[in-house]
């Protein structure tokens, strides 16, 4: 049994951090159920457990946060659909680059409900799509639009994705994001679709089942 839930408000991230732990250990003694938790965070960037300071082209003018998650730095704000996973693999296949997979495949699978052909680049995490405007500085195309960062615990999964509907793209420019140079950030709303959150959330838990259940 999973729960389902979604956020209308902004949340803080240290307190969803938080949250998420507590719930772990919750998954872990099982007193609590699995959790897939819909949210947007306020302007933030968060450090991965790889992050470098190298990653920051300029100073920062929003906070900066040290995450547990794995990966490196990221921005996180208002019109970026993050995901929290909080599931249980104890049950099934402990393989995490199988789960890594599965995201990907998952968020793939939403981008093509959605007109968008989403694919992944050999040796980098997350999802991507083609930009026909726009060269990268590394002569590609590639523009990423969706990121991963997990934590497991006694192989209970949490933190998750972040998919770009229509944040604020600019605080990218400030970063390398998840340590990667030379390529772009984009968004649904580059691209012309235009989506609220709630039904961006249905399409998600629609598709969900095909890939993990």
């Amino acid at each position: 049994m999973i729960e389902w839930k979604h956020e209308k408000k902004l949340i803080d991230y240290r307190f969803a951090e938080e949250a998420m732990s507590t719930r772990v250990e919750g998954i872990i003694s099982n007193h609590n159920t699995e959790l897939i938790w819909f949210l947007e965070h306020n302007n933030i960037y968060t450090l991965g457990t790889s992050a470098k300071t190298s990653d920051f082209k300029y100073e920062a003018s929003i906070p900066i946060y040290q995450t547990k998650r794995g990966g490196q730095t990221t921005y996180h704000g208002p019109g970026q659909r993050i995901i929290y996973l909080l599931l249980d693999l104890r049950n099934g296949k402990k393989d995490i680059k199988q789960f890594v997979w599965n995201i990907e495949e998952w968020l793939i699978l939403v981008l093509k409900e959605l007109g968008l052909s989403g694919y992944r680049i050999p040796g980098l995490v997350g999802v991507w799509v083609k930009d026909p405007k726009n060269i990268n500085q590394d002569g590609s195309r590639d523009k990423k639009i969706a990121a991963l960062g997990l934590r497991l615990k006694k192989w209970v999964t949490f933190h998750g994705l972040s998919f770009n509907v229509d944040p604020d793209l600019r605080f990218f420019n400030n970063i390398n994001p998840c340590g990667i140079s030379g390529k772009g950030v984009t968004s649904l709303q580059e691209f012309g679709v235009k989506i609220k959150m709630e039904d961006l959330d249905k399409i998600f838990q629609r598709t969900f089942a095909k890939i993990f259940l």
